[in-house]
């Protein structure tokens, strides 16, 4: 470095953190190259006291105010910057955070407690993102560019990972980090915070051990895999399961269990696996339950099949406003895939093999929890007939009610489930 020339015009850059930052990452990637060490592809600890050397040497040129302590969380976030995951390191280090969303470079949320909020970290620009982004799926070997600006993939930890850029992504690159949690929940913690009583716990076990078709409904983020999982304990650990997901995130705690994932194409468009061909697959891996992650699109009718045909007790997630939007959203499902299938036969078709519809939601305080468990009894004039055994009461207490029972028309109290 000669002379002052690298701080001309940055005197004001101390009054802005983020401007200080930018000028900051310049400085010590010169420094770095002045060096003529090899230190980016070094060991992270041989990095941080020449980052800090450099971060001091900055301040005391430029006389800022800036305490020790300062200058030394600089340098880590400047090391983060350099080596890892840039601000993001920090959010995926605190068990706190559950998801991390980045809406371009100066807007970065979490979510705590099933609540968002917004933090005060930032990237530099645009390109900064992006070589996150880059550092984050170039172990998983996918490829991110125009051609290829979306990205739905699982880090080694099981995180869930979707990136888009631009042209797609019209305010520049969003990322978005679903963790995945390492302390698995137990049926206590729903119990705990109130997701669900014991009556519906009671319910659930009864429900998974008399080998009910479950599908367990909601929006996204309202714990339809977490309570996917919780389900899966109630199972008896003689059984065969297999699971099927778009991206691995099921973490069950059983003894025997055959995990599947799909497979997207590559850059020339092919190699796709579909969930439709490992359901199919799947048939033949000798199951005694088979979990689909979630039914999105045309392995709907594999899977009702598998259900209709001897594999009780299996397990699926949809996206759907309430119970019985579920079942509406399953047909839709149908008719997307090109299946031409008479609305009486696809609804008998649907009613033979769901038990069970458990919907879940989030309430505005951020507490997840079931808001209502429907049991399918049948068609009747062509019309669902149902009966909702459990709901919550929102009238300020937000307990749960048991409803009334049909004796008559109930397959779960003719089996002993109720």
């Amino acid at each position: 470095m000669n002379g002052d020339q690298p701080f001309g015009g940055q005197r004001q850059a101390g009054a802005d953190p983020h401007a200080l930052k930018r000028a900051l990452h310049r400085f010590v990637i010169d420094a770095i190259e002045d060096s003529g060490r090899n230190l980016l592809e070094g060991a992270r600890p041989a990095l941080t006291p020449f980052v800090l050397e450099q971060v001091a040497d900055y301040v005391g040129r430029l006389r800022l105010a800036l305490s020790r302590y300062e200058m030394e969380r600089l340098a880590e976030e400047l090391v983060d910057e350099l080596t890892g995951f840039g601000p993001l390191e920090v959010l995926l280090r605190d068990p706190s955070v559950t998801e991390i969303l980045v809406n371009g470079p100066h807007r970065v949320f979490v979510e705590r407690a099933g609540l968002l909020q917004e933090t005060d970290l930032r990237f530099i620009d645009a390109h900064h993102v992006e070589r996150v982004m880059q550092r984050i799926l170039a172990p998983l070997g996918r490829r991110l560019d125009e051609s290829s600006p979306m990205v739905d993939a699982r880090l080694p930890d099981g995180s869930r990972v979707n990136a888009i850029i631009p042209p797609v992504a019209l305010d520049g690159p969003c990322l978005s980090i679903r963790k995945f949690r390492q302390d698995m929940l137990k049926s206590a913690d729903l119990l705990a915070t109130r997701a669900i009583d014991q009556a519906i716990f009671d319910f659930f076990e009864r429900a998974v051990a008399r080998r009910c078709n479950i599908l367990v409904s909601g929006g996204t983020g309202t714990g339809k895999t977490t309570l996917l999982n919780i389900l899966s304990q109630m199972i008896a650990p003689r059984e065969r399961l297999v699971t099927i997901e778009d991206v691995a995130e099921l973490q069950l705690n059983h003894g025997h269990v055959v995990r599947l994932e799909t497979r997207p194409p590559n850059a020339e468009g092919h190699g796709e696996i579909k969930p439709s061909e490992l359901i199919r697959n799947a048939l033949r891996m000798r199951p005694d339950r088979i979990i689909l992650g979630e039914i999105r699109g045309a392995e709907v009718l594999d899977v009702l099949t598998a259900m209709n045909t001897g594999h009780d007790g299996s397990m699926s997630t949809v996206h759907a406003n309430n119970a019985q939007d579920a079942l509406l959203r399953l047909e839709t499902l149908v008719g997307l895939s090109g299946r031409q299938i008479a609305e009486k036969t696809l609804r008998q078709m649907i009613c033979a093999a769901l038990d069970v519809v458990i919907q879940l939601t989030r309430l505005p305080d951020g507490r997840r929890c079931v808001s209502e468990v429907l049991e399918v009894v049948g068609v009747r004039e062509d019309v669902y007939v149902t009966n909702t055994l459990f709901r919550l009461d929102r009238r300020g207490t937000d307990s749960f009610l048991r409803e009334a029972l049909n004796p008559a028309g109930s397959k779960l109290r003719q089996d002993g489930v109720l």
